[in-house]
């Protein structure tokens, strides 16, 4: 009865181990990049399907390359740090009224760039790279405008500005910015 249970066990840490190990399954809307432990993070990027690695030797990470929505909302939960979004952004206008800024920004990663992201960024590019770029450029165009004009007149202004500059930033280091849309600008008292 206990030879069963080792018998079991070895059989269990073989195919999970070991014939899982020589296999990275990707699937649609994701890209694979591989690290090697002899030759680092590989250049090519395994597009959706059935891949072979060297088990315990090449590791792999899957990253989504399709459209990301980045809410900036006031249910975002600020304590996950990876979680693509953030809190309603505090600005203050050209007219010098603080504001409130909740929207949207679509982002999507170069399937390209993704291997040179993971190596020069890692993984948290979200909380390194992504968070602090909106923050700060929010902030710099909203300064350019009065409030009247963000609310108004001048909205679609206001948000191809914001696309301009997050473009401008984000477009070297392998990040596409496809749309930025305002929901709620608020005056803070």
């Amino acid at each position: 009865m206990a030879g069963d249970s080792l018998d079991k066990l070895m059989y269990s840490f073989v195919v999970d181990d070991v014939l899982k190990g020589f296999f990275i399954t990707v699937p649609p809307g994701y890209v694979a990049c591989v690290y090697d432990l002899g030759r680092g993070v590989l250049k090519k990027v395994l597009t959706p399907g059935l891949h072979l690695k060297i088990p315990f030797w090449q590791k792999a990470k899957l990253f989504n390359v399709q459209t990301l929505e980045y809410s900036i909302n006031r249910q975002f939960n600020v304590q996950n740090e990876k979680a693509l979004g953030d809190i309603p952004i505090a600005a203050v206008t050209q007219d010098g009224v603080r504001v409130g800024v909740e929207g949207t920004v679509l982002l999507r990663l170069d399937v390209h760039q993704i291997p040179s992201i993971w190596q020069q960024i890692g993984e948290d590019f979200v909380a390194k790279i992504i968070r602090p770029t909106i923050r700060s450029r929010v902030r710099m165009v909203f300064s350019k405008f009065d409030q009247n004009e963000i609310v108004s007149t001048k909205r679609d202004a206001v948000e191809m500005d914001l696309k301009n500059e997050l473009e401008r930033i984000f477009y070297a280091r392998g990040i596409y910015v496809e749309n930025v849309l305002l929901h709620e600008v608020q005056t803070i008292k």
